[in-house]
C-alpha cells in the first residue's frame, strides 16, 4: 500500500539520493535546485510517497490559489516536475501512486493537480505509464509544446555529417569572421547579451536574475551549470547556458546572441562546439528548448534547430480535478 506525506527537513538526504538514482529524475527535482527560490515566492508543499517504509516517489510541489480553489502544482518554478519514480515501478503501482496522490489532494480540500513531467528522453528506461495513468483518470492537456532535441548517439566522429548545409555555412562564416567559442564561468559576460536580446525580441526578462544564476551554481555545483560564449576581438557576441539535467540529457536553458553581430553567425559556432562538448561528456540527448508557444510554431526557430539535427519532442503539461 502506498501512502503520501509532506516532506520534512530530515528527508533531504534520502530525497536527493532517490532522485539521483531514479528513472526519470532531473536537476529540477532536487532540493538544492528548489532552494534557489526566495522564501515566499511559492507556497511549497513537497510530497513523499512510501510503501513498506521505502520511498517509491518524490513529488516536489507548491500550492497555487486560483479562481476555482487551491491547486497542487509540480512544480511552478521548474522546467519539469511531476512524480520521480524508480526503475522498478510498474504500471499497476504507478496507477496506485496517482490514485493516492489524488486522494491526498482531495483530503486537503484542494481543487486539482497540475504537472509538467520530463519528456520521455529524460527517462533511463522510457515508458508512458505516468501519462497513461493520468489520462485514464481524466487528466487533460493544458499545454502541449515541442522541445527541440538532438539525439547525440546518432553522430559519428564527423559531427558535420549530421547537419544541414545552412548550419555549416553559418559555422564557416563565424570561423572566417574570427569568432571563437570558449567555456567561461563568468555569467556577467553573457548576461547583458541575453537580457538585451530578450527585451528587444520578446519584451521579457530572463527567467533568472544574474544573482540567481550564480546562486544556482553555488547550490548545485559548477559541474551542473556550464556557460559557453562566442567571442570576437574580445567582445561577447552570443552564448549558451547549459543545465546538467541528469546523466542522459543536457538542457540549453539560455541561448542568445547580440542582434548587431548576427551576421557573424556566432550562435552557429556555439551550437557546433556545445554539441561536440555534450557528445564528449557522454550525454545521449541535448534539449534545445521549445520552439512553440500554445502550439503556435516559430518556424524560423524550428528550421534553425532542425538544421543542427534537432527534432521536436512533446513537452506536456497535464491537469486534473480531484
Amino acid at each position: 500500500m502506498i501512502t503520501i506525506r509532506p516532506a520534512e527537513v530530515c528527508d533531504r538526504e534520502k530525497w536527493t539520493d532517490f532522485v539521483l538514482r531514479s528513472n526519470n529524475g532531473t536537476v529540477f527535482h532536487l532540493p538544492d535546485f528548489l532552494d534557489y527560490h526566495p522564501e515566499g515566492r511559492f507556497q511549497n508543499h513537497h510530497l513523499i510517497a512510501e510503501s513498506d517504509s521505502e520511498i517509491v516517489s518524490i513529488i516536489p510541489g507548491a500550492l497555487s490559489e486560483r479562481e476555482d480553489g487551491v491547486w497542487f502544482r509540480s512544480y511552478p518554478g521548474s522546467s519539469y516536475g511531476g512524480p520521480v519514480t524508480n526503475d522498478s515501478l510498474g504500471l499497476r503501482k504507478l496507477e496506485e501512486l496517482i490514485d493516492t496522490l489524488e486522494s491526498y489532494c482531495g483530503s486537503q480540500g484542494w481543487t486539482g493537480i497540475e504537472m509538467t513531467p520530463p519528456p520521455i528522453i529524460y527517462y533511463r528506461r522510457p515508458h508512458n505509464y505516468l501519462e497513461f495513468a493520468l489520462v485514464k483518470r481524466g487528466f487533460k492537456y493544458r499545454r502541449r509544446e515541442l522541445t527541440a532535441v538532438i539525439d547525440l548517439t546518432r553522430f559519428g566522429e564527423e559531427l558535420k555529417l549530421g547537419f544541414r548545409s545552412s548550419a555549416l555555412r553559418g559555422v564557416r562564416k563565424a570561423l572566417k569572421s574570427g569568432v571563437t567559442v570558449e567555456e567561461n564561468s563568468d555569467f556577467s559576460l553573457f548576461y547583458h547579451v541575453l537580457e538585451s536580446n530578450l527585451q528587444q525580441r520578446h519584451g521579457v526578462k530572463p527567467t533568472h536574475t544574474l544573482s540567481e544564476l550564480e546562486l544556482l551554481r553555488s547550490l548545485l555545483g559548477s559541474d551542473r551549470i556550464k556557460q559557453f560564449i562566442a567571442l570576437k576581438d574580445g567582445e561577447v557576441l552570443g552564448g549558451m547556458v547549459m543545465f546538467h539535467c541528469n546523466p542522459r540529457v543536457t538542457l540549453a536553458f539560455y541561448i542568445s546572441h547580440d542582434q548587431e553581430h548576427q551576421a557573424f553567425r556566432p550562435v552557429n559556432l556555439v551550437y557546433m562546439d556545445v554539441i561536440r562538448w555534450a557528445k564528449q561528456m557522454g550525454y545521449h540527448y541535448m534539449d534545445l528548448g521549445t520552439f512553440t508557444l500554445d502550439m503556435d510554431v516559430n518556424y524560423g526557430l524550428c528550421r534553425f534547430k532542425e538544421s543542427f539535427s534537432a527534432r521536436g519532442i512533446f513537452r506536456n503539461t497535464l491537469y486534473g480535478f480531484v
